[in-house]
């Protein structure tokens, strides 16, 4: 299974879609506080841009909406269902990506078997309520050879804040890819921007 090294999150299908138009392969919808059956509606649109660019579409949280649409993955907050219980329902082929702060919250994901791992936050980003304690630079460059000793080698994707200028950084350090929202969505252009990043990446 492939793993886009840049993975665009967005509450919104006309982004997903100037996204695919920059080449973006992976859209992940992350919308909250919403009723499910306004997400369905959002869910099934952005499904209909990503099969149309041939790119994966994850669903935020939401592992029945997941199904339901045919979506090609699911990506689990750490208060969101187990990615046990998720690959129970949605099976083998689904993706399923979840989420981590710490070391320890990636060994513990890696046990169970997920396809990938969003780590972060990389610096604050106002796109997630709650944030979880800043890792910054150091903290990545201090965890990656600490998970290849252990042996844990999922791929990690660097989350939370991120801009162009972090990239290079960021893969040096060991991260497998980016996760980006704001640094593509407030520009005036979504379709450059996500070329920049795939360029850098």
């Amino acid at each position: 299974m492939k793993i886009s090294r840049l993975q665009y999150i967005t509450t919104n299908p006309q982004h997903a879609e100037e996204a695919c138009k920059g080449g973006a392969s992976w859209i992940q919808l992350r919308v909250k506080n919403i009723k499910d059956a306004e997400l369905l509606v959002i869910a099934k649109e952005t499904k209909k841009i990503c099969s149309a660019f041939n790119a994966k579409l994850i669903i935020n949280d939401h592992v029945l909406i997941a199904q339901e649409i045919n979506a090609d993955g699911v990506h689990l907050g750490k208060t969101d269902m187990s990615p046990i219980e998720a690959r129970k329902i949605l099976g083998e082929n689904f993706i399923i990506g979840g989420t981590a702060n710490t070391l320890e919250d990636v060994v513990n994901l890696n046990k169970l078997n997920v396809d990938y791992i969003g780590l972060g936050p990389f610096r604050y980003t106002s796109t997630k309520q709650n944030l979880s304690p800043l890792i910054g630079l150091n903290g990545y460059i201090y965890m990656f050879p600490e998970l290849k000793r252990r042996n844990v080698n999922v791929p990690i994707i660097a989350i939370g804040g991120i801009r162009s200028g972090d990239v290079k950084n960021l893969l040096s350090a060991g991260a497998y890819g980016i996760a980006v929202s704001s640094a593509i969505t407030h520009t005036k252009n979504i379709t450059e921007s996500t070329k920049e990043f795939l360029k850098l990446l």
